[in-house]
């Protein structure tokens, strides 16, 4: 059954201080021209950082192209295997030293989207590159309602010293907008939520949340007769695909709200509240955040993210995994097996949490796929072993078919020393962005498509 009415991809809900941006429908595609190259799903692009390198003899494949071996800390994606390519060799120079003695945790956040070799300083004097995500943003941002999102697990920090003489803007921070400017992630679930339904009306937003709180009402509560009125003209797969869509929105709100209560102790009395929409667990804050992400690319709010698991040199312990030491001190394992195992283990949960993520675009549906269909979604470090701190052979992946851009399910293995500014070279191009050269490229990549 055809709807009965064209459309905008652009069409939200809307209620007292209530914007919800829609996934794309097929309500939103020329009838007549639904296969057309101008209908195509808009191409998604994110970058999701890990720190303090990997444990590579538990990453890299033995063997190269299709069928490559799944080393332990990549099974948990295996069942997304053909989705995905394995890219051995890419090299971040711009994070080694060139002179400045320390600071390689700060250099390798600093220059993973840049490819430029930070100015080495604690003060405000801070100097860097453009992100390769902001070039693009700058030429496809006007397209959606936030030209970018800067998510994590932690803040930034924009002031004083975090590595060896290096600001913590460095280590902090993957975004930058340009070399004086990064751009502060957001951590707070509750906070992201907020900003992809709110209006837009400062005053309306600020009523709507007040009574949310005070009558737990939802936020699609407030945009329900619009989305009762949309519903009315859609076909049976929209109707169906839309309810599966506000589902998913209601899930995260009641999820939030959960995290958002106090602890209560055994004697009754509230524990210190956590800073609202934060919550105590990591494994919760993380799926939350994850949740966000894809909630705006699935909606096009936004085409393209970065989002940091920890700020690079992250110390946190993890004896939830039986790794209760600090990450960073346990990346310095000096070859010993147990503190390499323990490494492994966070190594590993990280590319699970990649999982949670790539298994959720993977079950949305989006024009003749799926949402990760049409996405590039590049893990990674700009660390390769914590123990040495080389930025040769970088742990990398890329998820996604880039809307049929990319040739996936393959360990790809460039020559040795290639640029990581060669990978962004191509991407560039892929968003239709003229660029020959970007940091310190030497060419393009070949191969991925």
């Amino acid at each position: 059954m055809m709807p009965s009415q064209q459309l905008s991809r652009r069409t939200i809900l809307r209620g007292l201080g209530t914007a919800i941006s829609l996934p794309l429908l097929e309500a939103m595609t020329p009838r007549v021209t639904i296969a057309a190259a101008g209908s195509k799903p808009p191409l998604r692009l994110a970058f999701l950082y890990v720190p303090n390198g990997k444990h590579m003899p538990h990453w890299t494949p033995d063997t190269q192209g299709a069928g490559y071996d799944v080393k332990p800390i990549l099974e948990p994606i295996t069942h997304l295997k053909e989705q995905i390519n394995v890219l051995t060799n890419l090299t971040l120079d711009g994070a080694r030293s060139h002179g400045d003695g320390g600071g390689d945790h700060a250099r390798s956040a600093a220059a993973f989207l840049t490819g430029a070799h930070p100015k080495k300083t604690q003060g405000a004097d801070i100097y860097n590159g453009v992100s390769v995500d902001q070039a693009i943003a700058q030429a496809v941002g006007g397209e959606t309602r936030f030209a970018s999102l800067e998510l994590g697990l932690e803040g930034s920090t924009q002031a004083g010293g975090c590595d060896s003489g290096y600001s913590c803007a460095y280590s902090s921070n993957l975004a930058w907008r340009n070399a004086t400017s990064p751009l502060a992630k957001e951590m707070d679930p509750s906070a992201v939520f907020d900003r992809l339904f709110s209006s837009g009306d400062s005053e309306a937003d600020l009523k709507t949340r007040g009574l949310r709180k005070d009558r737990r009402k939802s936020i699609l509560d407030f945009a329900l007769a619009d989305a009762k009125r949309l519903q009315g003209s859609l076909g049976a797969a929209d109707r169906r695909k839309l309810d599966e869509y506000l589902y998913a929105v209601r899930d995260i709100e009641n999820r939030l709200v959960r995290s958002e209560k106090l602890q209560i102790g055994d004697d009754g009395i509230p524990n210190i509240k956590r800073p609202a929409g934060v919550p105590r667990e990591l494994d919760e804050h993380c799926k939350l955040m994850l949740d966000m992400l894809a909630l705006a690319l699935q909606t096009d709010s936004t085409r393209v993210a970065t989002f940091m698991f920890a700020n690079e040199g992250n110390n946190r312990g993890y004896p939830e995994l039986g790794a209760p030491e600090g990450h960073h001190d346990l990346s310095h394992h000096g070859k010993s097996q147990e503190k390499q195992k323990k490494v492994a283990k966070i190594n590993r949960y990280y590319v699970e949490k990649l999982a949670y993520l790539l298994d959720s675009l993977a079950s949305i549906r989006e024009g003749e796929g799926t949402l990760l269909d049409h996405c590039m979604i590049v893990y990674g470090s700009g660390i390769s072993d914590g123990d040495r701190h080389n930025h040769d052979n970088l742990p990398i992946l890329m998820a996604g078919g880039a809307g049929g851009r990319v040739r996936s399910g393959r360990h790809i293995v460039f020559a040795k020393e290639t640029p990581m500014c060669n990978l962004y070279v191509w991407m560039l191009q892929q968003f239709s962005i003229r660029a020959d050269s970007f940091g310190d490229s030497t060419g393009m990549v070949s191969g991925l498509s």
